[in-house]
């Protein structure tokens, strides 16, 4: 069921087992793996002509307005998020070969308890976005904020947003009180996301019952993938993926643990015949048609692993900056094994198929 790498020109299963030994031997000296600090090539030697830039679509990048970093809580006021600016965003964009970002708002989104409050403050953050899109035309587009658990306000921010703002789609999170994505309370909205046809792009966060499991670690580091993984979940095993077939899924950081988990995704069909009837098509084939991003995942050992699941023609170009810089992503993608066209696809060419107002830019 698997994609045969191998036929596509790929890194060889030998290539992987070989870049595995190769980590495993990085982390036993000591070393730093995936990184700034290993990841960026040497500057061109005197004479030397600089690679050229990939002009890439960045779709896992985050803006940070201001009010929005006010309402976070003090303990949620990561550096990445109290040094953002606009300056700095373009700065990146520039250094990293990067043509358009489509901007998005990060973890915790706009879900802040009092729904009056959620609801303003969605409407704050999509039309700071939509500033940003205007003063640096094509550079950014935007993904939509919703104040999700509010259904009747999620679905007139979309009309506002993807109607109003003209913006490329929208951004939901893996859960909302501990929901996700698949469960019938979000119904209305993904008819509605089907209906348009719409790009969606999933950011993740640490689910309530498993916020602070590993003391003194970062929710991210384990839970962001994980909660992934329970909403690709949600999405295939109840029926919502195949229902709702033209909402455009984007899964960020390479679709979080589903990769190593394949084999039990693919029994569950096999020991549920109720469930095997949500899915018509096949598992692999709804997998197949989600699109995963790159962000905090440009390495050997999650591209080697997500490309077993799916062609990299399913891969898209994102590096959740701030919390990543955008040139550590196209330099450590470069060393993946990918051919020049897969890599082209996946800095710009797959996320055209998603956007092509984006062409010629």
């Amino acid at each position: 069921m698997a994609v045969n790498r191998e036929e596509r020109g790929q890194v060889s299963r030998r290539g992987f087992l070989q870049t595995v030994t190769m980590a495993g031997t990085a982390v036993l000296a000591g070393g730093v793996l995936f990184g700034d600090r290993l990841s960026a090539q040497s500057s061109p030697k005197p004479g030397e002509k600089a690679a050229p830039k990939p002009n890439c679509i960045d779709v896992h990048y985050h803006y940070i307005p201001p009010v929005y970093l006010d309402a976070l809580k003090p303990a949620d006021r990561l550096p990445p998020l109290k040094f953002w600016s606009p300056a700095r965003a373009l700065e990146d964009l520039d250094k990293g070969g990067t043509g358009t970002a489509i901007l998005s708002i990060t973890t915790p989104g706009v879900s802040f308890g009092d729904v009056a409050a959620n609801r303003a403050m969605a409407r704050t953050c999509n039309d700071y976005a939509a500033r940003m899109v205007a003063d640096n035309r094509r550079r950014y587009g935007m993904f939509v904020a919703l104040p999700l658990l509010d259904i009747d306000a999620s679905l007139r921010e979309m009309e506002y947003g993807l109607d109003t703002l003209k913006a490329d789609g929208v951004g939901l999170f893996t859960s909302y009180d501990d929901k996700y994505l698949g469960h019938p309370v979000f119904a209305p909205v993904l008819e509605e996301l089907n209906r348009r046809k719409a790009v969606v792009y999933t950011h993740p966060r640490a689910c309530n019952f498993c916020a602070g499991l590993v003391p003194e670690v970062n929710d991210a580091t384990i839970e962001y993938g994980t909660d992934t993984t329970r909403t690709i979940a949600s999405l295939l095993f109840s029926g919502a993926a195949a229902k709702y077939p033209d909402i455009k899924f984007i899964f960020s950081h390479a679709g979080g643990t589903m990769p190593f988990l394949i084999e039990r995704f693919t029994n569950v069909p096999s020991d549920s015949p109720a469930i095997a009837a949500r899915m018509p098509k096949g598992l692999m084939a709804e997998l197949q048609r989600f699109y995963y991003d790159t962000a905090q995942s440009s390495n050997p050992i999650s591209m080697a692993t997500l490309t077993k699941i799916v062609p990299a023609s399913q891969i898209v170009f994102g590096t959740d900056f701030p919390f990543r810089r955008t040139l550590m992503h196209v330099e450590n993608l470069a060393k993946c094994g990918f051919t020049p066209q897969e890599l082209q696809g996946i800095y710009r060419g797959n996320a055209l198929r998603l956007m092509p107002q984006y062409k010629g830019v």
